[in-house]
């Protein structure tokens, strides 16, 4: 699917906006994220940051109307019908990005909402591990996006499954710790939104291996597979939804 979309960026000056302007976003809710993550964990001033995140949401919540408006144009007047199933792929993966970008912000105001200090003990490590991995995927999506990398895509996804359950387990410890009320609601409010920042990221890189209806959802058997990426998976019809991706 997305190989055909980024052929389309290539070829077409309206469509490559929006692409450039979709790679934007995506970069922007990258430093977000990483900003966001030094806010929390006492790593930077904080109130200069939270206002420079601020700023970036509103610049990634702009770009989505803008995306969004120029997706709506260019089916109107200009596309022809091989347009429209990439369209759509576009305007369905860029509400996550702009999800991305409210997600980085919520985690930069968790002490300022009444969250306690970030405590040093093996919950925290993990939660600093969590936090590894997704900034992590969050620097390779960009990449994996602008090269339709099927292969790539299917390993994030992967390991984004992976995270989605560790986040789960150290919620479950942190709500049977003894944590004073302000300290759990930040590792809680901090793993979820981890949590969350993984789904998202997963929702945009179902783009890439996935058919347009089943965005966002992946084939068991593609994830389960070591073997190269086969196309045909892509075909199989199925009786019921498989895992969504954006699980809450």
């Amino acid at each position: 699917m997305l190989k055909e979309l980024l052929s389309l960026f290539r070829s077409d000056d309206a469509i490559a906006r929006m692409g450039e302007d979709f790679s934007t976003m995506l970069g922007l809710a990258s430093e977000l994220a990483v900003r966001a993550g030094q806010v929390f964990f006492g790593e930077t001033s904080k109130e200069n940051e939270r206002e420079e995140i601020a700023k970036r949401d509103r610049k990634i919540n702009k770009l989505e109307r803008q995306i969004r408006k120029q997706v709506i144009v260019h089916l109107t007047i200009n596309a022809d019908s091989g347009d429209v199933p990439y369209s759509l792929l576009l305007m369905g993966i860029v509400k996550d990005v702009e999800r991305l970008g409210d997600y980085a912000k919520n985690l930069a105001e968790i002490h300022d909402e009444g969250g306690g200090p970030v405590p040093d003990d093996e919950n925290a490590a993990e939660l600093r591990q969590i936090r590894q991995i997704v900034e992590e995927t969050f620097g390779a999506v960009n990449a994996v996006f602008t090269a339709s990398d099927s292969d790539a895509a299917i390993e994030l996804i992967k390991g984004g499954r992976d995270v989605g359950r560790r986040c789960d387990a150290l919620i479950t410890k942190v709500a049977g710790s003894s944590y004073d009320a302000a300290t759990t609601t930040s590792m809680v409010l901090a793993t979820r939104y981890y949590k969350r920042f993984e789904s998202h990221l997963l929702n945009v890189l179902s783009g890439i291996v996935m058919p347009l209806h089943k965005l966002n959802y992946f084939d068991e058997d593609l994830l389960d597979t070591d073997d190269p990426l086969d196309e045909s998976v892509f075909d199989a019809e199925v009786d019921e939804p498989e895992d969504a991706a954006d699980d809450g």
